[in-house]
């Protein structure tokens, strides 16, 4: 069970750092300074003045840029490395005082893990971003919000539950990457097989 638990701690907010890292850390150091559950020591990493304070404000701004079209994928673009190293430290944390080799498969699985929620949140907000309206953006980055904090309390409160909810959003990535893969090499080949017919016929311009 205790296995159990820490993988769901893992996914649950690595997955959620992956879309927001700086809401996810500072539920973590709030939900530890102010013992909201029951956290292991290992967690007090995150109960630090300056980390709460900062993650905070980073989150403020984020909360904005999110809203702009562009710029929120100008963001997105600045923390293509950030969130993944921000899962793969919560992930390490998470796993408390283990071997190194535990500790750098955490790290991958954590890193792995928010690149995945990063990038399909990123590559959608440049879909939504085509559309001259700004209501589609402002609903994505909402959402979002939403489940980021939703996720985050759920990681919190039952940790295993969270792994199931974790686990079934990265197959629903996985899937929806699939069909994208999918589509593309589609309309590829029907380019491919238009161009190849376009050939004009020989003429014998002999007399």
């Amino acid at each position: 069970m205790e296995l159990l638990t820490t993988l769901g701690r893992t996914l649950g907010f690595s997955f959620a750092a992956g879309l927001n890292l700086y809401a996810t850390v500072a539920i973590l150091g709030l939900a530890s300074r102010f013992g909201w559950v029951h956290l292991p020591a290992q967690f007090h990493v995150f109960d630090n003045n300056w980390v709460i304070g900062i993650a905070i404000a980073c989150y403020v701004v984020e909360f904005v840029a999110d809203k702009v079209p562009w710029v929120d994928t100008a963001w997105d673009a600045v923390h293509t490395i950030v969130r993944p190293l921000g899962g793969a430290f919560i992930a390490v944390t998470t796993l408390g005082d283990a071997s190194p080799g535990a500790q750098a498969a955490a790290a991958l699985l954590g890193g792995g893990v928010a690149a995945a929620s990063h990038l399909t949140k990123a590559s959608t907000r440049v879909a939504a971003n085509t559309s001259p309206e700004p209501f589609s953006n402002w609903g994505l980055s909402l959402l979002e919000d939403v489940l980021v904090l939703a996720l985050s309390a759920l990681t919190l409160a039952l940790p295993v539950v969270a792994l199931v909810v974790a686990a079934g959003l990265l197959g629903l990535i996985a899937l929806f990457s699939m069909a994208i893969v999918r589509a593309f090499r589609r309309r590829f080949g029907r380019a491919q097989r238009g161009g190849g017919g376009g050939q004009l016929p020989t003429v014998n311009a002999s007399v």
